[in-house]
């Protein structure tokens, strides 16, 4: 019903900027994310300098994955009025999701420089410097986030920020502590710097080649990462050195599905529940492959 209303009053003044604009807002509120850009791109047409229509257009692009030209739209928003906070925080959200993790920083920086109690764009740039490993500098984010809004921030991220420090710190007074490596890869794991973990896990494995924990734990990291052939062959050497982890059997089954080995699948899984007869994991990825092979009632 707004969108008619909307719509009478460009009808009456096809000329009135925020009349499209408004509109853009409900078509963007119901996803109708290309509708919502023609609306604002007839705004800023009418008036060029519509900062808040450059603003939301870029929010728009966001959602439909343009990151780069979100980051336009926010570059032109900011041209015209430099000092609206939300407008750098929407563009470090965008060159974050460009990877531009320093630029997003110096964003999300002048953000807070605007407004010190920006709660959000102190979390965001917590976010980013974990991805630039400055672990530190994000656990001091995270923590000035939580003094000012207690229930934003996720105990969880500064928890594993933290994790890593500690675990960098130990690797720095003992470099072969493989368990240390161990933590710090996992932490790295839960703050998605997959590619970090690995490194990690790798270490800890140099370090010490019969750590089946090392193993199994980069297996699942190359999974989520889609390698699934990379991923059973450390399946397979966990399970060479400890035969009886059901787990390793259920998860390299799992890799072994997506890969479509279903009979290798039913394998593993068939295995685990030797092992342990109440893993219903393994009888749920059993009932999968076989399923998949045409067996509905195996």
């Amino acid at each position: 019903e707004a969108i008619e209303d909307y719509i009478k009053a460009i009808e009456i003044n096809p000329n009135f900027s925020v009349a499209y604009y408004n509109r853009g807002n409900v078509k963007r509120e119901l996803k109708d994310f290309r509708g919502a850009i023609e609306d604002y791109n007839k705004a800023i047409e009418i008036n060029p300098n519509f900062a808040l229509a450059f603003n939301n257009r870029g929010y728009t692009k966001n959602n439909l994955t343009d990151y780069s030209g979100a980051v336009q739209d926010y570059n032109k928003a900011i041209e015209i009025y430099s000092n609206d906070a939300k407008s750098y925080l929407m563009r470090g959200n965008a060159k974050n999701e460009l990877k531009d993790y320093s630029g997003a920083i110096e964003d999300y920086n002048k953000a807070i420089e605007i407004n010190t109690n920006f709660v959000e764009a102190y979390n965001k740039r917590g976010n980013a410097k974990s991805k630039i490993k400055d672990y530190s500098g994000a656990i001091e984010d995270f923590n000035k986030a939580m003094e000012i809004n207690p229930d934003l921030v996720k105990d969880a991220l500064k928890e594993y920020c933290r994790d890593i420090q500690d675990s960098t710190n130990a690797i720095e007074l003992n470099a072969t502590d493989a368990n240390a490596y161990i933590n710090r890869g996992t932490a790295k794991y839960k703050l998605v710097d997959k590619t970090g973990a690995i490194e990690d896990f790798n270490k800890a494995i140099e370090i010490n080649p019969n750590l089946s924990v090392a193993y199994f734990i980069r297996g699942n990291t190359k999974c989520d990462l889609k390698d699934y052939i990379g991923a059973i062959e450390d399946y397979n050497k966990a399970i060479k050195i400890n035969p009886n982890k059901a787990d390793a059997y259920v998860i390299r089954g799992m890799a072994k599905y997506k890969l479509k080995d279903l009979s290798g699948a039913i394998q593993d899984s068939t295995r685990a529940i030797e092992i342990n007869c109440n893993f219903a994991g393994a009888y749920n990825l059993r009932g999968l492959a076989k399923s998949a092979l045409g067996d509905r009632n195996g």
